[in-house]
């Protein structure tokens, strides 16, 4: 039974990666959980009480997988520069990738302090990493200067998910041109 429920949960929250990566937060909804899965919409209060404990599951399980993805790739760069480059790679990368797509969305979305607390501790390495290696480039601001090129990060994953004229590739060089040399190019 308890197996039962856990396939089932399973299925809820790959349901729910589905929609969000397809239409965003408004298309989570109990109702196409419910059709996604071939449950009862009552079924789906039994796993879930809200839409945001859907969310919060979500953060719990795929922020940390993403999170961990790119601090690999930080990793096996070598030094500040490096290290940079790949933060914002990676992250652009994984931007076709499924489960990033939920993140994105996610991450996109107003959260409750739940959910937006677990984001923030699956970030918190990351941000470590990268105001490290800011620091390793002299800058005076290196925690600011690692939330604004979150920004540009982020602003370049919503080009990316738009469909934008440029192709992805040429995104992905103009972001980090942007992060390693500023508006010089």
């Amino acid at each position: 039974m308890a197996e039962h429920r856990s396939m089932q949960r399973a299925a809820l929250l790959d349901a729910a990666r589905s929609l969000l990566s397809e239409g965003g937060t408004e298309a989570l909804t109990f109702p196409a959980l419910a059709e996604r899965t071939g449950l009862a919409r009552s079924s789906v209060y039994e796993y879930f009480r809200s839409r945001a404990a859907v969310v919060e599951e979500l953060c719990e399980a795929d922020f940390p997988v993403w999170a961990a993805e790119v601090e690999a790739a930080m990793a096996d760069a070598e030094g500040p520069e490096g290290k940079i480059e790949a933060y914002v790679r990676k992250q652009l990368e994984l931007v076709g990738d499924r489960r990033h797509r939920a993140v994105v969305a996610i991450s996109a979305s107003e959260l409750d302090a739940g959910a937006r607390e677990k984001i923030r501790a699956a970030h918190g390495g990351l941000v470590a990493m990268i105001v490290e290696a800011l620091a390793g480039l002299g800058h005076a601001e290196p925690r600011l200067t690692a939330m604004l090129l979150q920004g540009v990060v982020d602003a370049a994953v919503r080009r990316i998910e738009l469909g934008a004229a440029e192709h992805p590739d040429v995104i992905v060089r103009a972001a980090v041109s942007l992060a390693l040399h500023g508006v010089r190019g």
